[in-house]
């Protein structure tokens, strides 16, 4: 289930990015003339406020892969510097500040992420793509309040900054303010285009939809101050079927560290994505050819309930985060867990890191001499011995995937795992150690 793109397949930067799903607005067509024609620099930033980047930032990386492809440099900046302030908008209230040493640590686990999953993307691809991990510190660590006032407050305007609907609410609402802090984070970050334009020679970013403002607001900045055209352009805000932020699950935000949300629970996280939201997020955030999406599609469809659609995205999107052996291994657990039949044939085949990895997601009790009905009460499969006792007469319980007949039963241990199950669905592992 590993589908790669094609280079002799691409299409038009235009048509690639609208099949896709990432555009919705662009400040000028010419922007894809542009970087169809190869060479030129753009960029996409994070904010570090957090240590991990989640399944939002992941859309920003796969947009960026097709103008990557296009054999153009791709310059990730991390927002170290603006970070310090943050973004007013979308709140209500000023947020509390993060200190230096997390800002430096949520800025280098970002940074070690990006270069992963770009270097993901290349052995993937099996082209050379280009690209450069910044912290947008250095352009202001050794600037003055002067020079920085000369440099951006000049060509800025009180009243184009106030239009901001953002800023608009926070200062029109008698019950909440707006620091002259947050109101210059705006400032922060059109400098920061400036300096990419002069330095890196970037002429385009790349958004969400509700950046828009800010994005021309500094294509216009650059026509003031350089007399030069820059460009902008921003992708949807992704929703799934219910509208709900697709990113996000009821144990909220997906993370792209593996700590954070693992290999499996990101697999299983878009296994369950709704077939009415397949073919676009199939289109988004994996590599598949459109000719090849079809297929799955078609194949699909001969069998919904196998979920081989859902399966196809899973897997792909894990291999481009956290590459083929999560893959495989996250694929091999929710074939276990919730597909394959022959679940004790399947334990039997684990090596010693697929056996610690099922342990530790499906959850795991250590064995001490007890009784099947001690078992089940430990590992919570049953409230208490009078409900393990009725729950075993009523088939309810497998034992290695076999039913549980004696209140006598023994406990055999496979690989020094047992295998519980009641009913279907809900599992227990005891280890013997």
């Amino acid at each position: 289930m590993i589908y790669l793109i094609n280079l002799f397949k691409m299409l038009k930067l235009s048509n690639e990015l609208k099949k896709r799903w990432f555009i919705y607005q662009i400040s000028n067509e010419n922007v894809f003339d542009l970087y169809e024609k190869w060479g030129e620099s753009f960029y996409c930033w994070f904010d570090p406020t957090a240590d991990s980047l989640h399944l939002w930032n992941f859309i920003g990386f796969m947009s960026a892969v097709h103008l990557m492809r296009r054999k153009n440099k791709y310059i990730a900046i991390i927002w170290w510097a603006t970070g310090m302030i943050w973004d007013p908008g979308g709140k209500d209230a000023e947020r509390v500040f993060l200190d230096e040493k997390t800002l430096r640590n949520n800025e280098k686990s970002i940074r070690t992420q990006i270069w992963n999953i770009l270097k993901n993307i290349k052995n993937i691809t099996w082209e050379k793509l280009e690209y450069e991990v910044i912290n947008n510190y250095d352009f202001f660590k050794n600037m003055s309040v002067l020079k920085f006032l000369r440099n951006v407050w000049k060509y800025v305007t009180v009243n184009n900054m106030i239009k901001k609907e953002t800023v608009r609410k926070r200062i029109e609402d008698p019950d909440k303010s707006i620091s002259y802090t947050e109101f210059s984070y705006m400032l922060l970050q059109w400098y920061d285009f400036y300096k990419l334009y002069t330095d890196y020679w970037v002429k385009l970013q790349i958004g969400w939809q509700d950046q828009w403002w800010n994005l021309v607001t500094w294509v216009e900045l650059i026509r003031k101050k350089l007399d030069k055209e820059a460009y902008a352009l921003t992708f949807p805000l992704i929703t799934d079927a219910n509208w709900k932020k697709f990113w996000k699950s009821e144990w909220n935000a997906i993370w792209l560290d593996k700590n954070k949300t693992s290999s499996f629970k990101l697999y299983q996280f878009l296994i369950n994505t709704l077939d009415e939201d397949l073919e676009k997020y199939l289109k988004i955030l994996t590599l598949v050819e459109f000719d090849e999406i079809e297929k799955i599609i078609r194949k699909h469809m001969e069998n919904p309930e196998k979920r081989y659609w859902q399966k196809v995205l899973a897997y792909n999107v894990v291999q481009i985060i956290h590459w083929i052996e999560e893959a495989e291994l996250a694929k091999k657990l929710s074939d276990f867990l919730f597909w394959e039949e022959d679940k004790l044939y399947i334990l039997s085949k684990l090596d010693e890191k697929e056996i610690s990895s099922f342990v530790k997601e499906v959850g795991w009790k250590k064995y001490e001499n007890e009784d099947i009905l001690d078992i089940l009460v430990k590992t919570k499969l049953s409230l208490s011995r009078w409900q393990a006792k009725k729950d075993i007469k009523s088939w309810a319980i497998y034992l290695n995937e076999k039913k549980v007949e004696s209140l006598e039963q023994e406990i055999i241990f496979v690989k020094n795992i047992s295998l519980l199950r009641k009913w279907k669905k809900k599992y227990a592992i005891i280890v013997k150690k």
